[in-house]
């Protein structure tokens, strides 16, 4: 301790540094709660860009049934698979529907029942759905009637 000087100066050579590691701690808080921050919101732009690609699929595969179903009851044919995609309308641009179409005969002569199964998907292989071995954003929806 040196005698002349007041108590506050002979202190403050203890604390000297104390502010930048709480700048430097402040600092690294901070970018933590950033990067969580942009990490949360990324994860709910994904999520939400697959709902919306969910909903555009599902009316496809709807789309699928109805033409299925057309073409069933305008003629007595019933196509085994027809594969297609939507080239006149924008929101539909990039899906693909296969649609199947499978007689079950009743054994008792009873009328025959068809099974319409729609499948639509974002990433089709070899332009049919479903996909067996898809890619990161797969977004697929089957849809059955039976008439």
């Amino acid at each position: 301790m040196s005698p002349g000087l007041p108590s506050g100066l002979r202190t403050r050579g203890k604390s000297r540094g104390f502010s930048i590691v709480a700048a430097i701690f402040l600092l690294v808080v901070l970018a933590g709660l950033g990067a969580a921050i942009v990490i949360v919101s990324t994860t709910q732009q994904i999520g939400s860009a697959l709902d919306v690609q969910g909903a555009r699929i599902y009316q496809a595969a709807r789309a699928g049934i109805e033409w299925g179903a057309y073409k069933r009851l305008r003629s007595s044919a019933c196509a085994a698979s027809t594969s297609f995609t939507f080239a006149t309308a924008p929101t539909l641009a990039g899906i693909a529907v296969t649609v199947t179409c499978t007689p079950y005969a009743d054994g008792s002569g009873g009328p025959t029942v068809y099974e319409i199964q729609s499948t639509a998907c974002n990433q089709p292989s070899g332009g049919n759905c479903p996909n067996a071995a898809p890619g990161a954003n797969y977004v697929e929806r089957r849809m059955k009637v039976t008439i």
